[in-house]
């Protein structure tokens, strides 16, 4: 250590039991409680009934085109008076003073495929998962603040983000809206990403309650799991988000679960979310996932989201015949009434025409992205030298921009978007792979004015081959689109890509290859490879954000929120489950599946805890992720009792400065290593840091369905401090008291 800067700090990744986000005080939150039930109370049953159902907020018809039958009527109907163009709308109570809400899509940036809100525009942030991948809550916060303040200043109140569907299904059209395959990350990011909206006094959701971890089948396939295993994965993500970040609703899903329809499903709803957890807010359904009136009120849902269907119009008649209390209307309005005061949406109403720094907002967008970016492999190659002779540029569309995400969270980015698309009608045009216009090719020119560039779009192996034999590096973009509604078949590149790339790396091995992608993806080239960088869907400035880290501007700092399978045949399913290629359509317009079950039988054993499990080796494990410099760990201590915490030291050994990610996993007894917690540190070249990191307590427990309640045994729990799930760096073993809870937090 003589010739090493030597500093100490305590850095503790925890949920709700250690930290919880900043909100309202108690006397604030009983004052907004008080005005939500004085505000109830004075309306009539009719008025408190008018809460409990949304309508499409926009209307196709405002495109003015012909609609083919598919359509949902729901979206032929005109614009509601008063609605300004979102995916639901509730009219005021204007009598009582409380306004109307306006549901917009979310997660990354105020959304809208197109057809909403013809021609309007937002910050586009980069993919949730990219996000996920920078293990910052701080962050998260930020991107929900800055999600917030653009829904404000549009006149959005409600905003449907909060997507925390664990990635069982890696293949998964949606997983790029999520945040991985981890409950403790997914759970800790999304409860700050939801409070980071809400501090702009705009209601988010947390969504889809529950298993809902597919596109293929899933408005009809039935999730079959136990109690336990559902209650430490996909539930505790739901859980911990949920007591961090508050938000004002919950979306339940389409699917069922256990064999009831997640949006009726007693249990989950009535038992756990408002029972186990007590939660005050309100429960949402999904578009068109309701099926039914009465049993769905009582196992407790309070608002039916648009759909063609109506089963909420018979709610007066339901009242009036005793299916349905009046009580229970009067608690449905109030959940709803009481979650909008409590986030300020009753004095500060959003009203459209509010203004948006454009700039400031797109360079903070930039900045994520750059955060979120995970290098996979460099052989030296990275970062691109300034002096490079030439440099060819291959890959689809890199010349135009950026892929963005499709299906209701797309966002259409400052500046507008390229379809891919030649020659369609203009409504399949809205549906089709969508690309922000930062381009990758521009942007590298930009970072490097001094190298002679070209571009090839590879959309011919040989003549892109040759074109890499004559330059003296070579940076290939290839792209994945993901669309809600559409899982894939596998990991492959599309579009004869990976024969492309295999091609030109055979040409010339001096080859880096930029990931642009919402899920894992197989890479058959790896070994022809000298880098490999995984960049998601990078959002509004993309291209620029690749080119900062491609040269070096910026120092990679992702990791991976989720495994990347060497085969499916590693994986609990071989295949999607139903999948059925006939049916992949965006958004799952006018597709219809036979019900179907899927059994998870990995239980809560997820992504890499299932491959610890079976003793599988991952292409690249949760966590993973290489920086430009190097890393050394030591100093291992720990303390055990009533809970567990490591203290480590961490070098920077490398000649820059760079961010590294320390994870703990902790397995109790008989059980699979799980993160409990993580310290991200920035150091310059041969500084030292000591690092503590307290092991979550949620996670060292396990759920006794029995019991009804959640437990730690007293005995030895082994854990890990690693660069990733499959790197431990220091390892050793605690034994701690045992400890029961009968209700979680």
């Amino acid at each position: 250590m003589s010739t090493a800067i030597m500093a100490v700090a305590t850095i503790i990744a925890t949920p709700v039991t250690a930290k919880q986000a900043d909100g309202m005080t108690k006397q604030q939150e009983k004052a907004a409680d008080d005005r939500a039930v004085a505000i109830v109370d004075a309306m009539t049953l009719d008025e408190q009934m008018s809460l409990t159902k949304s309508v499409s907020g926009g209307s196709l018809l405002d495109l003015g085109i012909p609609l083919p039958p598919f359509i949902p009527e729901a979206m032929r109907q005109p614009k509601p008076e008063g609605a300004i163009g979102t995916a639901g709308f509730v009219p005021a109570v204007e009598r009582v003073g409380f306004p109307a809400l306006h549901l917009g899509d979310a997660s990354l940036g105020v959304a809208d495929i197109g057809y909403l809100r013809p021609g309007q525009e937002s910050t586009a942030l980069p993919a949730t998962l990219s996000l996920a991948a920078t293990f910052d809550p701080a962050m998260a916060r930020e991107a929900g603040r800055l999600i917030g303040a653009e829904a404000f200043a549009k006149g959005i109140n409600v905003m449907l983000a909060g997507g925390v569907n664990l990635a069982r299904e890696l293949r998964n059209g949606r997983n790029f809206e999520y945040l991985g395959e981890d409950p403790l990350l997914a759970g800790v990011l999304v409860g700050e990403q939801i409070a980071g909206i809400q501090d702009r006094h705009v209601a988010s959701t947390i969504k889809h309650f529950t298993l809902n971890p597919q596109e293929s089948g899933r408005f009809v396939y039935d999730a079959r799991i136990d109690e336990a295993a559902l209650r430490e994965s996909d539930l505790l993500a739901f859980e911990i988000g949920i007591k961090r970040g508050r938000p004002a609703s919950v979306m339940c899903a389409y699917n069922k679960v256990g064999g009831t329809y997640a949006c009726e499903n007693a249990h989950l709803m009535r038992d756990v979310l408002k029972g186990d957890w007590a939660y005050p807010g309100w429960v949402m359904s999904d578009w068109g996932a309701v099926h039914s009136l009465a049993p769905s009120i009582a196992a407790g849902l309070d608002q039916q989201s648009p759909q063609d269907k109506d089963y909420f119009a018979d709610l007066p008649a339901a009242v009036k015949a005793g299916q349905v209390e009046a009580a229970r209307v009067r608690d449905m309005a109030l959940r709803i009434v009481r979650s909008m005061a409590r986030v300020g949406a009753l004095d500060h109403r959003a009203v459209p025409g509010g203004a948006i720094d454009r700039e400031a907002h797109s360079a903070r967008a930039q900045a994520m992205a750059e955060a979120g970016m995970v290098l996979l492999k460099n052989d030296g190659i990275l970062p691109l030298a300034a002096t490079a002779k030439s440099i060819v540029v291959i890959g689809r569309h890199a010349d135009k921009g950026v892929p963005i995400g499709g299906g209701s969270s797309q966002v259409i980015p400052w500046g507008g978007v390229y379809r891919d698309a030649p020659g369609a009608n203009p409504l399949s045009a809205l549906l089709a792979p969508s690309y922000g216009l930062s381009s990758p090719l521009k942007a590298l020119e930009a970072a490097l004015p001094g190298t002679p560039i070209s571009f090839d779009d590879g959309s011919d192996a040989a003549r892109a081959a040759e074109a890499a034999k004559k330059a003296e590096l070579v940076v290939i973009y290839a792209v994945k689109p993901e669309m809600e509604g559409i899982d894939h078949a596998d990991f492959s590149l599309p579009d004869g890509q990976d024969a492309m790339i295999d091609a030109v790396a055979t040409a010339n091995p001096r080859t880096v290859v930029v990931l642009q992608t919402g899920n894992p993806v197989a890479m058959p080239w790896l070994d022809k490879v000298g880098g490999v960088l995984e960049a998601w869907f990078s959002g509004q400035r993309g291209g620029e954000a690749m080119a900062a880290i491609l040269t070096g501007k910026s120092a990679p700092q992702g990791r991976l929120p989720i495994s990347f399978p060497a085969s499916a045949e590693q994986l609990p399913h071989k295949t999607v489950v139903g999948y059925d290629p006939a049916k992949q359509r965006p958004l799952g317009i006018g597709v219809q599946y036979d019900p179907f079950p899927i059994d998870y039988v990995e239980g809560s054993d997820i992504g890499y805890r299932w491959f610890e499990r079976t003793g599988a080796k991952p292409l690249f494990p949760f966590g993973y992720g290489l920086t430009y410099t190097s890393f050394d760990y030591g100093g291992l201590e720990s303390r055990g009792g009533k809970a567990l915490s490591v203290t480590a030291r961490i070098t920077n050994t490398g000649t820059r400065e760079g961010t590294e990610v320390a994870q703990l996993y902790v397995a109790a007894p008989g059980r699979t290593h799980r993160l409990a917690g993580w310290a991200k540190v920035s150091l310059k070249p041969g500084e030292s840091r000591v690092v503590t990191i307290d092991a979550d307590p949620w996670l060292l427990l396990s759920y006794d369905a029995a019991a009804g309640r959640w437990t730690r045994p007293q005995g030895d729990y082994r854990f890990f401090v690693g660069k990733s799930a499959g790197e431990p760096m220091l390892t050793g073993s605690a034994v701690l008291t045992a400890a029961a809870e009968d209700r979680a937090r």
